[in-house]
């Protein structure tokens, strides 16, 4: 049951229950913050934000396909050139991988420029201390992100400040990778030195390289066809949409980042034309329509799953931004209740407005996916499925059970059922939200924090380069097995074809 505009307001969210709030010990000082907050700039502008679910709703009619994908919690120190350049680049490549094989535009977003805050299942943790009997177990806060406290034993009081940090390393990210784009670093035109030296497998190596060879034809034809011309749309061979999201978990600092916006434009009956957040155009096809409340934080923004209560704040705040939206879904979401929760946050049935992200693990997708499938289906939402294949497979190392670690048996597992499901049913995955890195180390190795892959790393090599102060990321080379793997049932989905079964035999690696 949907309520009436008027009874919402960017601060209404205040009137309900919330989870996984943060409690600050200066009230006064949090004020301080938020009052400077509402008076900052936009990040991004309701134009882009606009376009993207344009874009989206490419997706939710199979037109598109949308990977989603960066840290699991960004870190105000990673802020820098190389790590931004390592996770721009490493999407790029993936959607390069994704394009040829899909020959489908695809919607990149990335968890960039605003990932800094997270969920946790308990407010308090144990750790070593070191106490006046030596080293002694002490319960402390748990830490739930930079734009919160410190990862840092001694510094986990939540500071209001941090949320300022936020606000300007996302400024400086999202700069920065306006700054790269403009300046060619997506050219496709530019030369690409693939190397396959890490995977183990002389089949899934020859399998890889095919591809390869068969996308730099393509782009040769290209470069002769265009005459060295990129275009202007998207997908195009200069320069790509890049657009960023987060979870939008501390509502204080979301709501001091929503702003009225009237009257916006789009335009009618079709999508927007493609531009990147760096390439806003006046467009006269575009019709003006009423006032509008944008997060100005972040081009989409989503619930988690811990944070979907049908009576929550949450709920309560997104159900009246117009930005995309997206809905973590799990075991724990009885089909009713998703149902419900669409029926809140998209009363008007905006095609695209909503991603619902399955995140189910590989040994519940079965169970849990097509119930929910076929409650949606039975109302008239429109709805972009998404898979994420990392949260419900989260385990702990056999040989330091103090590391988390992701088998990446699994995440394909998930990935490819959550295809065939989706088939089976008359509906489409439209797309992936992983949590990757292309971060690596001074020897230039990737981290180690998920098993398996074409690299076949192995339990006990996790300690080798495990980075991570929150979830197991799936690595430079194992994004790449994840692109390629999309890339081949996607291709055979578009020839009726039957993918092949080296590269899902092959990528299940070792666990």
């Amino acid at each position: 049951m949907s309520q009436t505009p008027s009874a919402w307001s960017p601060s209404s969210w205040r009137e309900k229950p919330i989870a996984q709030d943060v409690t600050y010990g200066d009230k006064a000082h949090l004020d301080r913050v938020l009052s400077k907050l509402r008076r900052l700039p936009p990040l991004v502008s309701p134009t882009e934000i606009d376009r993207l679910r344009s874009q989206l709703a490419d997706v939710a009619a199979g037109k598109a396909f949308l990977l989603q994908g960066g840290d699991c919690a960004e870190l105000f120190d990673d802020c820098s050139s190389g790590p931004l350049e390592h996770k721009l680049s490493l999407v790029l490549l993936m959607s390069l991988i994704i394009i040829h094989g899909s020959r489908l535009p695809v919607v990149r977003i990335m968890r960039i420029a605003g990932q800094y805050a997270k969920p946790r299942s308990k407010p308090t943790e144990m750790v070593d201390m070191p106490g006046p009997n030596g080293v002694e177990k002490k319960e402390i806060l748990s830490f739930r992100g930079d734009n919160v406290n410190g990862y840092d034993p001694t510094d986990r009081q939540p500071d209001p400040d941090r949320l300022l940090g936020a606000y300007f390393h996302s400024t400086a990210t999202l700069n920065y990778i306006r700054t790269l784009l403009l300046s060619g670093f997506a050219d496709l035109h530019k030369p690409l030195d693939w190397s396959f030296s890490h995977v183990r497998s002389p089949e899934i190596q020859q399998a890889f390289g095919a591809v390869i060879d068969s996308l730099k034809d393509s782009l040769d034809f290209m470069r002769v066809a265009t005459g060295g011309a990129g275009g202007n749309e998207r997908g195009g061979m200069e320069t790509v949409d890049i657009y960023t999201s987060h979870e939008a978990l501390l509502l204080e600092y979301e709501e001091a980042l929503t702003r009225r916006q009237g009257p916006s434009v789009t335009r009618s009956g079709q999508s927007t034309p493609s531009a990147s957040p760096i390439r806003s155009r006046p467009d006269p096809n575009l019709q003006a329509h009423g006032d509008k409340y944008y997060n100005v934080s972040s081009h989409f923004v989503w619930i988690g799953d811990r944070t979907r209560q049908l009576d929550g704040a949450h709920v309560e705040y997104f159900r009246g931004i117009a930005n995309p939206i997206g809905i973590k879904v799990g075991p724990t979401m009885e089909p009713a209740e998703l149902v419900r929760v669409l029926d809140v946050v998209n009363p008007d049935r905006i095609a695209g407005k909503v991603t619902i992200i399955g995140r189910y693990g590989a040994g519940k997708v079965d169970q849990y996916l097509p119930a929910h499938i076929d409650a949606v289906k039975a109302t008239d939402h429109v709805v972009v499925w998404q898979c994420d294949a990392m949260h419900g497979n989260t385990k702990s190392s056999i040989t330091d059970p103090s590391l988390k670690t992701r088998h990446f048996a699994d995440i394909i597992q998930e990935i490819v059922r959550s295809i065939e499901i989706h088939r089976e049913k008359g509906t489409i995955l439209g797309g992936v939200h992983l949590e990757l890195t292309g971060e690596v180390n001074e020897d230039g190795f990737s981290v180690t924090e998920c098993i398996g892959g074409s690299m076949e790393l192995e339990d006990k090599d996790l300690s080798f380069n495990y980075r991570t102060h929150c979830d197991p990321r799936l690595n430079y080379e194992q994004s790449l097995d994840v692109a390629f793997l999309l890339a081949d049932h996607l291709k055979s989905r578009r020839r009726g074809e039957t993918p092949k079964d080296i590269l899902l035999s092959g990528l299940r690696g070792r666990k």
